[in-house]
């Protein structure tokens, strides 16, 4: 049979990197790659730390919905080209940076992934570790700092809970598919019994969905509102750049945007209804406000339910990881090096990278991951914004999936000897001024919305100095108009 990969350039080619020919995924697995992103303890602490801003209820309500159906629009416009092409978001990123040029928002989403990649294997383990301090109190002398900082019980459960993620990730997208599949909805069952209890225990009159109450202006109330809204749409940044490679596998575009519907607005308003349940009984039960998901668990009286809520946060943690920071940079370092570097290859790249960070050190120091958040904006939004402009505005909507992989002058996507000049003089400036947004004390409330604009400079940028291929497709687009009317 022959090979329809085989007049594609090996240096831009591989099994994984090609187009993909068995595109299986429902709505259902999209709507479950949103659950394995939204169930997990960073969303948890998010969603709960919204309703103590010190709005109303309502008030939270609106920033929820409409910062996840921002998140929605672009996602859908996200996966269209990745569905249409069949592609991953590093090859995507060909027709916008060139062939070559492509290495360079792949490797910047790579590295992103890297730091997060520890940071939530860490908090897996230990969720990991409290399990089993809870049922073998007798490791406790094994929790003081041994090595690097982390304990010896700290050493054992990372190494575990790294190698239990390896094992999924190894098996590849179709174990990765299956995974997802079983964990959002295993979260779902921990998180709502954990509400029913809460609410069985103090008396649904007791909870309030406001958890702070502060007096503050029309202007404060408004600000604060768009800050949080800014803050959803910032905290999916990471997945919804790399979205293209889940969408690859869609039946079609319309199931795409079926799962988004259901996984987002739908799937994000019941997550954070039940989180601020939970979150909001912790104060009559425990005389304390708690937004920590693994506190709040490892409180129960019952330890069978303490194993079981700690054990399906750790299933929630993998999942998210996998999704968000493990299979993006096992396309994107794929990428640099096809041939050499696999699917595999690359993810393992990333799982690697992320064990020598030594993430808990870095986890512990809380300016430095607000930073790291800052920064993730300053990059990503520009990619965004500069990927969307060239596949909508520049191209008009097309993709001619085989100059992808043509490593030659004939190619559409060759540009200046593999990189188009347009696109990188579009991402640094915006990527420039993102940071030192970030890095400015005066301007830490405008940090909050690097997203938006590092979208805004990046995409605005693009359009402007790609004005004359532009001005290019839209002749051919006139010309083979007035072609047919004739």
């Amino acid at each position: 049979m022959p090979n329809p990969n085989e007049n594609y350039s090996p240096k831009l080619c591989n099994d994984d990197l090609a187009p993909t020919r068995d595109q299986n995924w429902s709505w259902y697995n999209i709507f479950s790659f949103w659950m394995s992103d939204v169930h997990s303890m960073g969303g948890y602490v998010v969603a709960a730390s919204f309703f103590a801003l010190g709005l109303s209820s309502w008030q939270v309500l609106i920033c929820l919905l409409v910062g996840i159906c921002i998140v929605q629009f672009c996602a859908n416009l996200v996966a269209k080209p990745s569905q249409l092409g069949g592609v991953p978001y590093a090859v995507l990123s060909r027709q916008a940076f060139g062939v070559f040029g492509a290495n360079i928002p792949a490797v910047i989403r790579g590295m992103i992934a890297f730091a997060w990649y520890g940071i939530q294997t860490y908090l897996a383990s230990n969720a990991l570790m409290l399990t089993l301090l809870k049922f073998f109190p007798s490791l406790e002398p094994m929790t003081q700092p041994h090595f690097l900082g982390l304990s010896q019980l700290g050493w054992v459960c990372y190494i575990t809970m790294w190698l239990l993620q390896a094992m999924v990730f190894w098996h590849g997208m179709a174990a990765i598919k299956r995974f997802i599949d079983i964990a959002g909805p295993a979260v779902y069952v921990v998180m709502f019994a954990l509400a029913g209890w809460i609410v069985y225990r103090v008396g649904f009159s007791n909870l309030s969905l406001t958890l702070a109450s502060k007096n503050l202006s029309a202007g404060e109330q408004g600000w604060l509102m768009l800050t949080a809204t800014a803050l959803v749409v910032s905290y999916f940044s990471g997945p919804l750049l790399n979205f293209g490679d889940f969408t690859r596998y869609g039946k079609s575009f319309a199931e795409v945007q079926r799962g988004n519907r259901w996984g987002l607005p739908f799937n994000y308003l019941l997550f954070s209804l039940v989180t601020v349940v939970i979150v909001s009984g912790t104060l009559p039960l425990f005389g304390q406000l708690i937004t920590d998901p693994i506190e709040t668990v490892t409180r129960l009286d019952s330890d069978i339910a303490v194993a079981l809520g700690l054990l399906t946060m750790i299933v929630a943690t993998i999942g998210i990881n996998i999704v968000a920071n493990f299979v993006s940079p096992a396309f994107d370092f794929s990428n640099c090096s096809p041939q050499k570097i696999s699917f595999r290859t690359g993810g393992m790249i990333a799982a690697v990278g992320s064990f020598l960070l030594t993430p808990w050190n870095l986890f512990q120091s809380p300016e430095l991951i607000h930073y790291t958040l800052d920064v993730l904006a300053a990059f990503i939004g520009p990619l965004f914004g500069i990927l969307l402009v060239d596949f909508y505005i520049i191209k008009r909507g097309k993709l001619h999936v085989d100059d992808l992989y043509n490593a030659t002058p004939e190619g559409r996507y060759w540009y200046k000897n593999g990189f188009n000049p347009n696109a990188i003089w579009a991402l640094v400036p915006s990527v420039i001024i993102g940071l030192a947004i970030s890095f400015t004390p005066s301007l830490h409330e405008v940090a909050n919305f690097s997203w938006f604009i590092g979208a805004a400079l990046g995409g605005g940028c693009y359009r402007i100095i790609a004005r004359r291929e532009w001005a290019a497709n839209q002749s051919v687009t006139f010309a083979k108009t007035q072609l047919s009317k004739d």
